[in-house]
Formats: C-alpha cells, structure tokens, sequence
C-alpha cells in the first residue's frame, strides 16, 4: 500500500502553502517529513488524510483518490494527529471500545491492539492517569483498531522523555514491519533511528529526498587547514574533487565523490606543494546539518 502526492497546491488566500508537492512512500516503507514551521508539513498531511482539499493535484493511498473516494481513502490509514485528541476521563479499554464501535471493529482486535502497543498493565487506567508515552500509545493503539495499512504519525514523540522516545521508537519500527508510515518530527535523530528515507520541505516545496542508508555513500568531506592560502582551483586538481569551499582563512573543506578515505591524497597535494598541514580531519554530513543548510536556520 503506498502513498503518492501528485503536484499538490494549496493556497491559503495569497499564501501558497504547498507548491505543486510531488513524492511517493512506497509500501512497508517508514519515511521522515521534515521541514521547518509553516513550510507546509501539517497542510500535506492533513490532504493526505483528506481533511483538507488541495486547490490542485491528487492524492493516492494505494490506487485510490483520496478526493474522489475520501471514505474509501480514509478506511485505509491511521492518522495520530500532534495533540494526539484522547477523551481523558475515558479507561483506557473503554475509548478503545468507544473508538472499534465507530470503525465497526470487532471486539477481539482490542485485545490485540492492546498487547501490540504495550497496554495491557495500563489498560484499566483513566487516560488522564497516564504518562505521556502512554498516552501515544493509546492514540497509536485507536489507530491500529481497523489494521489500516498506511499510517500518518504528526510529531508522535514531542515532548517525551529520552526512556519514552525510545520505547515509541521501538513501537513505530515494529508497526512498521507491515505498515506504511510517513512521520512528521522535528527530532532529527530520530529520524535517523527509524526511517529509511526523508523528505525535507522548505516554504512549501520539496528540497530534498534522500535514502538514508546510502547518504554515507554520496560524498565524503575532508576538512583541511594549511599554514598558507591555496586557491581553490588548486585543490580541485586532486582526483575525484568535486567541490572545494574555503570556510575561514587557511582553512577548507574538500568534498569528494567517493568514499574511500583521500586524506593521503591531500597530505601529497601539500607536500607537492611545500604546505604545511595543521589539522586534517574527515567529517560526516548528518541529517541535521543538510535540513540546516537546505532550510536555512530552520526557523
């Protein structure tokens, strides 16, 4: 079961929200939303979940359009929204009830729900009993109820603990063995733990689509700092060089096309060149530092 946004727009008056928007998580995939405040994250999620509807382009939860078929779309995934919408006075057996009845789920499935999110010990407790980790498993577990093959989590781990981050983490990995999941966070590290892919937007468009996995196998940086200025065109001489930027002074970072370590190649480019080397060190560009330099300061 898979996702596609197709040229998605959205206009808020003469604010475009979402500028023609086009990505795809394919099924069993577990895929990171990311993009600073207002860039659009909440207003896609919410089309996608039919909830808004777009000024133009389509929406698919497998082959169906999420405008033309919204009930067909909509039986089909989950979506745990930021404020997680619980009725606090409720047991916690007694809304996951309340919440089968209206998926006309059957009652045995609750049971099931309860001990794949980790709820048996809590599930005769107030909702308002609970901690906040518990409380998103209790909003995961009524999304669960109708076993819907798509999820749409909206910053499912904001303001837990680093003991619940991980617990929900391990939850989300687990979920995601037979279910697509597409998760909006600001936590780049957890990103990084449980998607295998992320999707960054910026003022309404998407920047960046990358694999995870494989980011270590797109380039390498070298951070090099001589005791004398080099022009940059000199040090694009050294073999698979693909970018060369002098960040202060003598210093500069050498990005490369390959992954095998080519600090030797610069320690040669400087005895060639009767440099001194000061400090020479091989750098990894996280997920953090690229949604920084794509997004500006991600404010």
């Amino acid at each position: 079961m898979s996702i596609i946004i197709n040229k998605v727009t959205k206009s808020y008056g003469e604010q475009k929200a979402l500028d023609s928007v086009n990505f795809e998580v394919k099924k069993g995939q577990i895929v990171g939303f990311l993009g600073p405040n207002g860039a659009g994250k909440s207003t896609l999620m919410k089309i996608i979940c039919g909830y808004l509807i777009a000024d133009d382009g389509q929406v698919f939860i497998d082959k169906t359009d999420v405008t033309k078929e919204t009930l067909k779309a909509k039986s089909k995934l989950g979506y745990l929204p930021e404020n997680n919408p619980l009725y606090p006075e409720m047991h916690v057996r007694e809304y996951l009830n309340f919440i089968a009845e209206l998926r006309k789920v059957d009652k045995p499935k609750i049971e099931s729900v309860i001990d794949k999110t980790g709820l048996r010990a809590e599930c005769n407790k107030k909702v308002h009993q609970l901690s906040k980790g518990y409380r998103q498993r209790v909003g995961l577990a009524g999304c669960l109820l109708h076993e819907p093959e798509v999820l749409i989590l909206d910053e499912p781990t904001t303001g837990l603990d680093p003991h619940q981050l991980s617990s929900i983490r391990e939850l989300i990995q687990e979920i995601g063995k037979s279910t697509t999941i597409l998760l909006s966070t600001h936590i780049m590290q957890e990103v990084e733990a449980m998607c295998e892919r992320a999707v960054i937007i910026h003022q309404g468009r998407i920047v960046d689509d990358k694999v995870l996995q494989s980011d270590a196998d797109e380039k390498q940086l070298i951070e090099v700092e001589f005791n004398y200025r080099v022009e940059e065109v000199a040090l694009e001489s050294i073999p698979q060089v693909k970018k060369v930027k002098n960040i202060k002074g003598f210093k500069y970072q050498i990005e490369f096309t390959t992954t095998t370590d080519r600090r030797s190649e610069v320690f040669d480019f400087a005895y060639d060149n009767g440099l001194k080397i000061l400090n020479l060190q091989k750098i990894t560009q996280g997920l953090e530092e690229r949604f920084l330099e794509l997004t500006g300061d991600g404010s």
